[in-house]
């Protein structure tokens, strides 16, 4: 598939079948106040009242939320990078749920794309899925300055905290940078953060996420806002000694300037982010950073 189509197919991976959804759980909204500077961590986030519209997850008959704005809101698919982690096929999951909030999808293949200013601001949500990159300084302060001025900025795994290890604002940015996994699939969890149950992107989800897939190190921002750990193996010699029995954060947001980020780690593969949970969590990380 060119990566230049815009398509809402799936790769051949069936993502775009419907599935039997979580039962439905009212998720609070956020309460009303001042932003947070660039970069400020914001726990008990006193900034504008949550984003997601529509039901949290999703009825045993498969109906997706339907977005009541007034005006469509425009959503940039940046993808690229390395394609072990399938840029294509795991963006093409998303396309449509984008479109039935209301979106109006533009799929990129390039990193210039961070440099049209104008169309940026007309943006309210950047999907990024680049892993190993390069991107020039340019680019990174495009992207930068309309996170900054309220654009959202979201992704998984690879896509978006490994997208390009030698630069360290966009490190800045996104709050984090992946550093490790053991050399096998290993069987793990996500944990949601008790203290952080409430937040938008995690209510009602299960306490642990059981995944068998890459399980990511990562080093963060202490800015940013954790909602879900993952906790290496104290005793399975695939995990570095030094690394053995290390808990890490897993899934967070932050806030640069009036925009908001939003990272998964959880998505190296497919099948990863077609899991009715992971696939709840990711889809409300979008809608939570969109402007």
């Amino acid at each position: 598939m060119s990566r230049q189509a815009l398509s809402d197919g799936c790769g051949g991976y069936g993502g775009c079948a419907i599935r039997a959804r979580l039962a439905s759980r009212p998720v609070p909204a956020e309460p009303k106040g001042s932003e947070a500077p660039e970069g400020q961590a914001s726990k008990r986030r006193p900034g504008r009242p949550s984003r997601v519209t529509g039901p949290t997850s999703y009825p045993s008959n498969g109906v997706r939320m339907t977005s009541t704005a007034a005006q469509p809101r425009r959503a940039l698919v940046i993808r690229g990078g390395w394609e072990g982690h399938a840029p294509v096929e795991t963006t093409d999951l998303f396309l449509p749920f984008l479109r039935d909030q209301g979106f109006e999808v533009t799929v990129s293949d390039s990193l210039d794309a961070y440099l049209d200013a104008d169309a940026l601001a007309a943006t309210d949500l950047v999907v990024q899925c680049w892993t190993m990159g390069e991107i020039t300084p340019e680019q990174t302060e495009g992207l930068a300055a309309a996170v900054r001025a309220g654009t959202g900025l979201a992704g998984w795994h690879g896509g978006i905290c490994d997208a390009f290890r030698a630069n360290t604002r966009y490190q800045w940015l996104t709050g984090g940078q992946f550093v490790m996994h053991p050399e096998r699939w290993l069987d793990h969890t996500v944990d949601v953060r008790p203290d952080r149950a409430d937040h938008p992107v995690v209510a009602g989800l299960p306490g642990q996420i059981p995944l068998h897939t890459e399980q990511y190190l990562v080093h963060t921002d202490p800015s940013v806002d954790v909602l879900a750990t993952t906790t290496f193996s104290a005793t399975d010699q695939d995990v570095p000694e030094e690394s053995r029995g290390v808990t890490c954060p897993a899934v967070w947001t932050r806030r640069w300037g009036a925009g908001r980020v939003f990272v998964s780690t959880i998505g190296h593969k497919p099948d990863d982010l077609t899991d009715d949970t992971v696939r709840t969590l990711t889809e409300r990380g979008l809608l939570w950073a969109a402007r």
